[in-house]
């Protein structure tokens, strides 16, 4: 997955961010033939993966060479607005809402390719944690500098 630069959204936040693109499988399709409500944050949770692994932030193993990558989700919040009712090429629209010292709270967006329908949107908080105490540390510098290009302009 690559992200791209969020062109021609309505209004903020929606002009804020990166699109970036995901595909539904029939497998993710409950009995009704609707995306599965628990499909969403997945669906979420792998685009901010991709992102962050193209910036060289991830996770393989190991909490200590992990970094940045060492977090845990304090809250999660989502509101489903129109049922994706097919198979396809999808896009998460990704944003930060606040960048602060040792968590940080992100906004989604489940739309259309071309980001123009919504069909869930919402936030989550995250913590960045010591791999030694598990409790909250701060963001390193240059994971800071790669996040403000997600905060609003």
């Amino acid at each position: 997955m690559t992200a791209a630069p969020l062109a021609d959204a309505p209004t903020a936040p929606e002009a804020d961010g990166i699109l970036v693109p995901v595909e539904v499988h029939f497998d993710d399709l409950d009995a009704l033939g609707l995306l599965h409500n628990a499909r969403y944050p997945l669906l979420v949770e792998r685009a901010w993966g991709a992102h962050w692994a193209g910036l060289g932030h991830t996770y393989a193993g190991d909490w200590h060479a992990a970094g940045d990558a060492c977090n845990a989700v304090k809250e999660f919040h989502i509101t489903y607005e129109l049922p994706v009712t097919r198979t396809g090429s999808y896009a998460v629209h990704l944003w930060l809402e606040r960048l602060g010292r040792t968590g940080l709270t992100y906004g989604f967006r489940l739309c259309s390719a071309d980001g123009t329908v919504t069909h869930a949107r919402g936030h989550r908080v995250l913590v960045r944690l010591d791999p030694d105490t598990m409790r909250p540390a701060p963001w390193t510098e240059p994971f800071r500098d790669a996040a403000r290009p997600l905060l609003p302009a």
